[in-house]
């Protein structure tokens, strides 16, 4: 639901103005998906969000978060899409325990995954995050994705939404320990970003994937270095993990086909793409041409994939194939 702000009313007018608009948003949040924490392993939980667009109707839930508890806390990775679902989230987990949230590990700095860090660093979370992210969260670009945000998912992005910068930077691999529990945390960028996080809970075996998995949908390639994106996917292929928790998308029991199709649909992407821009081959007679029967019945195919498409023409242009 969209509310247009107004600037000016009488007393009256207003006071049914606020009521119209607090029934509005209470049927809106109703409608909207419900956060559920869904069990992956002992300890291990997710939030799955929308295979959709972020909108003011879904409150930009349209990725996923994970925590595990420990005896000495949680961690949590990802923060979601909006301060409304990071609060239901926070909430979430201290009904399922009393353990304070310690960490809160970020993947990359996509809007659909930073936006609710506010609500978990007031709650006395420790943010971590690649240090690669931070030209990125002090450029003009961050700020205007806020502010397109802002109108985008208005009421839950708003003017009292801000950007979180990492308590910890980190640079290179590393561990975190709580509780007895080892989290690996590895750089796997670039690739969907040039700060991609995977982090790895050694006790349950259970990979989080961020952004470099996307199951049973389109990815969104954006301006991401495709095949850095393509190497890392063979990265993880070769950890062999048991479960991976995507960025977007249903928890990988089998994890071999899902990062396969992520992998498999970037190098079709570069494929075709790069042979069309080789040949000088127009973008819009490339794409009529290439053959996306094995991906078009995805979600979000038909609002992803041109784009995915004309962003590899160009980098393939660039980097001649």
């Amino acid at each position: 639901m969209q509310i247009k702000r107004i600037p000016y009313i009488a007393v009256r007018g207003l006071q049914a103005w606020v009521l119209l608009v607090f029934l509005g948003l209470s049927v809106s949040a109703q409608a909207a998906q419900a956060l559920v924490p869904r069990p992956v392993a002992p300890g291990v939980w997710f939030v799955q969000g929308e295979a959709a667009l972020g909108s003011s109707a879904n409150r930009n839930f349209i990725s996923n978060a994970a925590f595990v508890v420990t005896a000495e806390g949680v961690v949590v990775i990802d923060a979601l899409g909006s301060p409304v679902l990071a609060e239901e989230l926070l909430q979430a987990i201290r009904k399922i325990t009393p353990q304070p949230v310690r960490q809160v590990i970020v993947t990359h700095y996509h809007a659909d995954h930073i936006y609710g860090l506010q609500v978990f660093k007031a709650a006395g979370a420790t943010v971590v995050a690649h240090r690669a992210a931070r030209e990125y969260l002090n450029s003009d670009a961050a700020q205007k994705r806020l502010e397109t945000s802002r109108q985008e998912f208005f009421p839950w992005v708003d003017e009292k939404t801000r950007l979180v910068p990492a308590d910890r930077w980190i640079g290179a691999d590393t561990v975190i320990e709580l509780g007895g529990e080892r989290f690996h945390v590895r750089h796997a960028g670039p690739a969907h970003t040039p700060e991609d996080l995977v982090v790895f809970a050694e006790r349950a075996q259970v990979l989080f994937a961020g952004d470099l998995v996307f199951r049973g949908r389109i990815p969104f390639v954006g301006q991401a270095d495709s095949r850095s994106w393509i190497d890392a996917l063979n990265g993880l292929i070769a950890l062999k993990p048991r479960l991976i928790v995507p960025g977007h998308g249903p928890v990988s029991t089998d994890p071999l086909p899902d990062l396969e199709m992520t992998r498999n649909y970037l190098a079709f992407l570069r494929q075709s793409m790069g042979e069309a821009a080789a040949n000088l081959e127009p973008f819009e007679e490339a794409y009529a041409r290439a053959d996306w029967s094995a991906f078009s019945g995805l979600p979000l195919f038909r609002a992803a994939n041109r784009i995915n498409a004309y962003n590899t023409y160009l980098l393939m242009e660039q980097q001649g194939r």
